[in-house]
């Protein structure tokens, strides 16, 4: 069953990597990290953020679209608009809420082509709206663009599997590391997969790879705890630590409705 967009930040698998549940279908609101958008921006989409966090959406919109009056070029409250109208949209099953979320998903993909939170969420509403076909054309797409990019990839992954093809996600996977081996998101999916595929000793060793390349993961921690209790016989894995010479990809802020 879809999810509607969740305001807080949900550190699990598909968060920093993937979810024993369908996170593809949560969404969040986000913070736009300093130096995004004006000062004043960033603080009235804090305030939308807590009002979102209340369940009072008219006032979150409110904030948000003052946000967008204060600062035009902000694409984090174009995106938190649509997510809004996104979490209205699943609650209430309206279409005017569905059509007022993809047009400001839209409106923030023209100011941020990369954003990878409104394309997650966009995405998801048309999954949810029956439009397969259409969420893979435009993830698809980002990918293409950007092949230099491990998030488009993962994105992709996270579709393929919520649509239970864990071959093709597994795939996608495989490249997202191919393009940043020590993305720690890319690393605990792929773990995930292998777990539920029973590749253990091979889930273990992405978890842990995972979790030294970023410690604030606990869900990523009790899934190495449990394998580990669980295994049937020691096993030895070889973490490589972090590169001095690799540059770790930066997340957004908590402040992004996902």
């Amino acid at each position: 069953m879809l999810k509607p967009p969740s305001v807080t930040y949900v550190n699990r698998f598909w968060s920093v990597g993937w979810s024993a549940v369908p996170l593809w279908f949560a969404a969040l609101v986000v913070l736009p990290l300093c130096g995004c958008g004006s000062f004043a921006a960033r603080g009235l989409n804090a305030e939308g953020v807590r009002k979102f966090e209340q369940a009072q959406y008219d006032e979150s919109l409110g904030q948000f679209q003052k946000a967008i009056a204060n600062d035009p070029s902000n694409p984090d409250a174009y995106y938190n608009v649509g997510a809004v109208y996104h979490r209205l949209a699943t609650l209430n099953n309206r279409k005017s809420d569905y059509e007022q979320a993809e047009y400001y998903y839209n409106q923030c993909l023209d100011r941020e082509a990369d954003h990878a939170e409104c394309h997650r969420g966009l995405a998801v509403m048309l999954v949810q709206q029956g439009r397969s076909e259409q969420a893979f054309r435009l993830l698809q797409g980002w990918a293409d663009r950007r092949a230099d990019l491990a998030e488009p990839k993962i994105e992709l992954a996270r579709l393929h599997e919520e649509l239970g093809d864990r071959s093709a996600a597994k795939e996608r996977l495989v490249e997202a590391l191919a393009v940043n081996p020590n993305n720690p998101r890319a690393r605990a999916a792929l773990g995930h997969l292998q777990e539920g595929m029973g590749e253990y000793a091979q889930a273990l060793a992405n978890y842990q790879q995972s979790l030294w390349q970023d410690q604030f993961q606990p869900d990523v921690a009790a899934r190495i705890a449990s394998l580990q209790a669980g295994l049937p016989t020691p096993t030895t894995v070889t973490v490589e630590g972090p590169s001095s010479s690799t540059t770790r990809m930066a997340s957004r802020g908590t402040g992004t409705l996902r």
